[in-house]
């Protein structure tokens, strides 16, 4: 048996160092947000020539005075995918297709073109942040009914802790935050409760089994006898999730990046903060027995 509890204090400091830096990164250096939530435009480029390079090709759009111009491979080395913000110069498309055209003659094709205005991307931002909310809110809800108020406390505090130190990883290293950041961090509050709950029925139910064994013992306890249900959930979700960041092409790589994180935070945080909790605020058999009677 891994005795986990024995390094309850040890990652519950380092749990709430994680939070305390992820806040002060999200308050003072803030996320980068992408075209969806600031407003701007994407233009995808396939070229002819496949000696054509990312290089060459931002050094030809920074001439432009575009503003903050980001160029990656999407796909293959021969399809491009540039985003850049707002601008208010008129007819902009066409003045990047002849600079390209002089640079480099006539050699893409410009597949998709995408605009995004300011309204629509501001919109877009505050219904993330309600999306986030509202899960949040109704996972309350769900665990506040079906456990007892310390599960409750704990669950929530560990989907805090998954939400915030992604947050504040993707702020750390400036990734980009787009629609389907929202879509990953809304899905991995979904994963972290799921390997919580799994953990606090068995705990809950070894509670009422066993009435000598201190709380500090049983969320051991119970976090083995299910450990091997959150491995194998835990490790084949990490291959699908590390295929995908490793050749699912540029779009997908901010997607499985925060899936891959939600995933080793999730696990974590269902052990070491869930539990603790409920060892902290001391639960007892005489806690569930009373619950289930009313």
């Amino acid at each position: 048996m891994i005795s986990f509890n024995k390094y309850y204090n040890l990652f519950n400091i380092v749990s709430v160092i994680l939070v305390v830096s992820s806040i002060l990164l999200l308050v003072f250096k803030g996320l980068n947000f992408g075209i969806d939530f600031k407003g701007g435009t994407l233009i995808e480029l396939r070229a002819a020539d496949k000696k054509i390079n990312i290089s060459s090709l931002r050094d030809s759009l920074n001439n432009m005075d575009l503003g903050d111009v980001s160029v990656k491979n999407f796909g293959n080395e021969t399809d491009f995918l540039i985003k850049f913000e707002n601008n208010s110069k008129k007819n902009i498309i066409e003045d990047i297709k002849n600079n390209l055209e002089n640079s480099f003659g006539n050699t893409f094709n410009f597949r998709r073109v995408e605009n995004v205005g300011p309204k629509v991307s501001s919109e877009l931002l505050r219904s993330g942040i309600i999306a986030i909310s509202v899960a949040l809110a109704v996972m309350l809800f769900y665990i506040w009914i079906r456990f007892e108020w310390q599960f409750s406390l704990g669950a929530i505090l560990a989907l805090f802790h998954d939400v915030f130190v992604t947050l504040g990883f993707f702020s750390l290293f400036s990734l980009e935050i787009n629609l389907s950041i929202i879509a990953a961090v809304l899905t991995i509050v979904g994963y972290s409760m799921n390997d919580t709950v799994v953990i606090y029925d068995r705990v809950r139910e070894n509670l009422r089994k066993y009435s000598d064994i201190r709380i500090f013992e049983l969320t051991n306890i119970s976090i083995n006898e299910t450990l091997s249900r959150t491995i194998i959930t835990s490790a084949t979700t990490l291959f699908a999730l590390l295929a995908i960041y490793l050749f699912g092409g540029e779009i997908l790589k901010g997607f499985s990046l925060a899936m891959i994180l939600g995933v080793v935070f999730g696990t974590y945080s269902s052990i070491y903060i869930a539990n603790t909790v409920l060892v902290r605020l001391n639960v007892t058999q005489k806690t569930v027995l009373r619950e289930d009677k009313e």
